[in-house]
């Protein structure tokens, strides 16, 4: 079989680019133009099926945000649908207009139970309706100068704002420490989103977040359809993760190079191989779906009913 290895890439680069001696480019710099189109070019140049993965990850009871620490836009750098939680599809979005239409976060408006005196800047309680998401907790008054007074949740259970305090998202239970006392005879008022766990049906995807609704009422498994980078090539005997890339990779970095000397004359040259070598690519991808039937609202029972049939090869 021929050698699709790195060795195979940096002799190829070294051809194109007219750089045979290390003198001239290192092997070390051959690699880093070889990563840099792998990891960032590559996959923006084409969306292949062999780049698509499944994503899975596992809700936590109360948690309804999943942001970096579950996935990663580095590694994972496109979501998409379909989407599965406990196995059952969900809706997918990346419209927050249309995620918070279905599920609105409007704040509801409390009084505590207690009023200023002028004086005290201490109060504690708890709140009536629970449990009441994360991130979207303030508690708010105006002292006697008329300036008002917030404390806001930091997503920890912590308070701050003018003043400190604490909040327990599950029980309600508060405490308040204002930096100044709120004016006599002044309202102060809680500000939350209550909610009621179950099994999440719907799942928004922004800001590389993930935010689940219904809030999660108890450990699920997640899946969702992702596209992660290529992988690096980080030792000579490495090859791409589908051999037949080794060219076109080679190409790319050698664009690359030309561009960094301002070499354009040549970068120009050997653009019709580089994109002949990107349609050789694709056409992988194009022959795997020339049998895939594009889905409309009947395809699910045109499926079925051609079962019915025995045809099965649809």
């Amino acid at each position: 079989m021929a050698d699709s290895t790195l060795a195979a890439v940096r002799t190829k680069v070294r051809r194109l680019t007219r750089s045979p001696s290390t003198t001239q480019l290192s092997d070390g710099d051959i690699d880093e133009y070889v990563n840099t189109f792998i990891q960032y070019d590559f996959p923006e140049h084409l969306k292949l099926h062999t780049l698509r993965d499944n994503f899975v990850f596992y809700t936590e009871p109360d948690v309804d945000t999943y942001g970096t620490g579950v996935i990663d836009p580095d590694t994972y750098i496109n979501t998409d649908k379909p989407a599965y939680v406990a196995g059952r599809p969900v809706v997918f979005s990346q419209s927050q207009e249309q995620f918070y239409n279905l599920y609105p976060k409007q704040n509801q408006i409390s009084s505590i139970g207690s009023t200023g005196d002028g004086a005290t800047v201490a109060f504690s309680g708890t709140l009536s309706s629970v449990p009441v998401l994360k991130n979207h907790v303030m508690f708010s008054s105006i002292d006697a100068t008329n300036d008002g007074l917030e404390l806001h949740d930091d997503g920890a259970g912590n308070l701050t704002g003018d003043g400190n305090g604490t909040i327990n998202y599950l029980t309600g239970a508060f405490t308040l420490n204002f930096s100044a006392a709120p004016g006599s005879g002044t309202a102060i008022e809680s500000q939350t989103v209550p909610y009621s766990a179950a099994q999440p049906d719907t799942i928004l995807y922004f800001k590389n977040e993930i935010v689940m609704r219904p809030v999660p009422d108890k450990p699920y498994r997640v899946e969702l359809q992702v596209y992660i980078r290529p992988t690096e090539l980080l030792a000579a005997g490495n090859s791409p993760d589908l051999e037949q890339w080794w060219q076109y990779i080679a190409y790319g970095a050698s664009k690359k190079i030309f561009e960094d000397r301002s070499d354009l004359e040549s970068a120009a040259l050997i653009m019709p191989e580089f994109k002949k070598q990107e349609a050789l690519v694709l056409r992988r991808a194009i022959v795997q779906q020339t049998k895939q039937r594009v889905s409309t609202i009947y395809t699910q029972q045109l499926d079925q009913d051609f079962k019915g049939f025995g045809w099965r090869n649809i």
